[in-house]
């Protein structure tokens, strides 16, 4: 108010100005002068005119108020999450593509949001999370033993997939069995990966042999080997996500459902103990929301459940 005077001069375009009415402002301003022990301004007709002293306290308050405008302009997008900064680790095959594909599109161009996005592997994004040093982290899901985790995690299911090449015998088929991969050279994951243990596991208990000839860290470097014919391999369905997105098979990759679907199990993973700014709660579901549309895209029946939740049973 009192810059606004100094500058227009006048009561009545101030208040005009501000949206408030003559009295408040002329109140407000014998207010300020009652607490400073001073008269700011000599009335001469209907103007003010300031006297030296609000000349100095407009210099001394200049600063003072635009840094307030600031802070105030910049709490605002804290609270609506167009600011901050945000510290992210997901898991390998996401990662490369289409986290960070999301991120870029949900951010844009804001100049006042800070990513940090890490890859790491499953087990070091849950023991980042538990020792709350990351906003949140996306994984695969490995149920754990042991002591109360120190995070939240929200599983999303969604049905796996046979990578095949579109030359095999088998490519014409709707679906698949495990069955008929019976001995089949097999693309896969480490052995010691959850998944993998997962997938011998459900072929002994269809009697099926299971034949890995060829192991990658996580899935997408499979599907090369698997568009030149050298195996068949199980994937997650955002692996097919990420082939259709950018065909580096050339189409040379088919993805067939299971008859009896094979659930895969990915991770939203948030510290208990390290409370999420706007922009952080913001980011997370808007990849929620991305990763249950494209799975559902590619027909993978998708479905979340919390597994544990700070302040839930």
């Amino acid at each position: 108010m009192f810059r606004e005077v100094m500058e227009t001069g006048s009561i009545s375009q101030t208040a005009k100005k501000l949206n408030r009415t003559q009295p408040a402002i002329s109140l407000a301003l014998k207010n300020l002068e009652k607490t400073l022990g001073l008269t700011l301004f000599e009335r001469k007709g209907r103007r003010l005119v300031p006297v030296p002293e609000a000349h100095y306290l407009l210099a001394e308050t200049t600063g003072i108020l635009d840094r307030l405008a600031t802070i105030s302009s910049t709490m605002e997008g804290l609270i609506k999450g167009h600011a901050g900064s945000l510290n992210i680790a997901t898991m390998p095959g996401p990662s490369a593509f289409l986290f960070p594909r999301f991120i870029s599109q949900s951010v844009g161009e804001n100049p006042d949001i800070r990513i940090t996005l890490s890859t790491r592997s499953s087990p070091q994004i849950m023991e980042l999370a538990g020792t709350q040093n990351i906003d949140f982290g996306f994984a695969d899901f490995e149920h754990s033993a042991g002591k109360e985790p120190q995070y939240s995690a929200e599983l999303i299911k969604a049905d796996c997939f046979c990578a095949i090449d579109r030359t095999h015998p088998l490519a014409s088929r709707k679906s698949l069995t495990l069955s008929d991969l019976n001995d089949t050279p097999m693309g896969g994951l480490h052995a010691s990966h959850p998944f993998q243990r997962k997938i011998r596991q459900e072929f002994e208990e269809v009697g099926a042999e299971y034949n890995p000839t060829v192991t990658c860290q996580y899935f997408q470097p499979l599907i090369p080997f698997v568009s030149s014919g050298q195996c068949c391999s199980i994937v997650d369905p955002l692996t097919v996500v990420t082939e259709q997105e950018l065909n580096l098979s050339d189409g040379k990759v088919a993805f067939l459902p299971f008859k009896n679907p094979l659930r895969y199990e990915y991770a939203i993973l948030e510290p208990n103990h390290r409370p999420p700014s706007q922009l952080a709660l913001k980011i997370k579901a808007g990849w929620k929301a991305e990763v249950l549309k494209m799975l559902e895209d590619v027909k993978a029946n998708p479905h979340t459940e919390w597994i544990f939740q700070a302040g839930r049973e």
